[in-house]
């Protein structure tokens, strides 16, 4: 059997929600019984409408700061460009393979000897820097995170940092040599 909440029941559960705030003019928050939220399809549709700026002023809840302005960690940004150089050496692999499948045997090689051999000096070290800096960084990153996983003790926030800092320095610098060879 099912009963009906009564409205002495509903006002007992209201009291025990948060206090809501019923003006923006005001500084302190009221304590009037809140109503329940229903959501229906029309009210999901209103919902919708309102400008998410405007709800947070309403609640006086901060927006949270864009993507854009946010400065990431440099840790963030070697994590992150780990995994590009990973995902540009896959595409690149697969590239040449489906270049080797639809071109016969040899069509890889004597598409890389054409770019090694033609456009000057300039396309020559720009394609070799383009090759030699994401296998270097993925290599090193890979390296760096096997450290981490048999030196726990030096994975802290300073010397993630600093590994982050050498870990780009040193693939620039292997990358540029590799340019000259």
């Amino acid at each position: 059997m099912t009963t009906l909440a009564t409205s002495s029941t509903m006002a007992k559960f209201a009291r025990r929600l948060p206090p809501t705030i019923t003006s923006s003019t005001s500084s302190t928050p009221s304590t009037a019984i809140r109503g329940m939220t229903i959501l229906s399809k029309d009210s999901a549709a209103e919902f919708k409408k309102e400008n998410y700026t405007s709800r947070m002023a309403a609640t006086r809840r901060p927006v949270s700061p864009h993507v854009t302005i946010y400065s990431f960690p440099v840790a963030a940004l070697t994590s992150i460009a780990n995994r590009v150089t990973g995902t540009a050496l896959s595409f690149g692999a697969a590239g040449l393979g489906v270049v080797e499948l639809v071109g016969g045997n040899g069509a890889a090689l004597d598409l890389m000897s054409n770019i090694g051999s033609g456009g000057g000096a300039l396309v020559v070290a720009g394609a070799k820097f383009s090759v030699a800096f994401p296998v270097v960084y993925h290599y090193l990153g890979g390296v760096r995170h096997l450290i981490w996983d048999n030196s726990p003790e030096m994975l802290t926030n300073l010397g993630v940092e600093k590994t982050s800092y050498i870990l780009v320095g040193s693939s620039l610098a292997i990358s540029g040599l590799a340019m000259f060879v």
